[in-house]
């Protein structure tokens, strides 16, 4: 069974953020994300997102990977404000209407702050668990979540089935080009492959769980675990920089007039 499409890390070689414990990644993720709900503004995303990137040499991850994971995010993020756009109450003047849609000042400053929001959003995931271990995940969901071995397990087993999703989907372009059928009708071909997948996914997730109810993973046992996982020094450290960050994304956006609380 092969690993998540996972940078490759080298060996001898940890970032800083390796050191940080998985539950205190998904604590960190909250705090850099929540705190966005709070006002609909183009200033503190725009804030939080240049603070984050400047912390990527303490993930380990390069700039160009980062970009990657993050185009798909930043192509499909216009759509979130395009109902801002052409819906939200006109502010000051209006340049186009019709029927229920206008677009004015206001909803252009609203659909921006909506798009860079999203991708604010996003962004802590990618840089926090780009390279995360499944095995240190499951491990941290047992020991300091607390959470049940059960759940752990199932979380765990399907973080290790996304790369044979993703060699899945390889395959299959790979066979269909050799057919000479995979150069042409984009969309129909996506969406073909991606109901394949999705049939792969079933299947594979049925007999997994068979397997693993087979040898007791079901089981109401107490169950023990081969590697501590334990929080440390640096995990506060990490929370402490988060709460930093989104406090100088909102001050930000205060000291520029532009916060606008989201049920104002």
């Amino acid at each position: 069974m092969s690993a998540p499409a996972l940078d490759t890390r080298v060996v001898g070689v940890r970032a800083w953020i390796d050191g940080v414990n998985p539950v205190t990644r998904i604590v960190l993720a909250l705090l850099l994300s929540v705190p966005l709900f709070a006002s609909i503004d183009p200033v503190s995303p725009l804030v939080a997102i240049a603070l984050q990137l400047l912390c990527l040499p303490l993930t380990g991850l390069s700039l160009g990977t980062v970009l990657r994971r993050l185009l798909p995010i930043a192509i499909f993020s216009p759509v979130a404000g395009v109902s801002m756009l052409l819906y939200a109450e006109p502010e000051g003047e209006v340049f186009w209407r019709f029927g229920f849609a206008a677009i004015s000042e206001g909803s252009i400053e609203l659909a921006v702050a909506v798009t860079l929001r999203v991708i604010a959003l996003g962004l802590p995931t990618i840089l926090l668990f780009g390279r995360t271990d499944p095995t240190e995940l499951g491990d941290a969901l047992a020991q300091v979540a607390r959470l049940p071995s059960r759940f752990v397990i199932g979380v765990l087993a399907g973080t290790r089935m996304l790369g044979l999703f993703l060699d899945d989907w390889r395959t299959m372009a790979l066979a269909r080009r050799a057919r000479g059928v995979g150069d042409r009708g984009v969309l129909r071909r996506f969406f073909s492959m991606a109901f394949v997948l999705l049939v792969f996914a079933v299947r594979r997730g049925s007999k997994l769980a068979m397997a693993m109810e087979a040898r007791g993973f079901g089981s109401s046992i107490r169950r023990t675990w081969a590697r501590p996982s334990r929080l440390h020094p640096r995990d506060a450290v990490a929370v402490i920089g988060g709460l930093l960050i989104m406090a100088l994304a909102i001050a930000a956006a205060v000291a520029a007039g532009v916060f606008r609380f989201v049920w104002s």
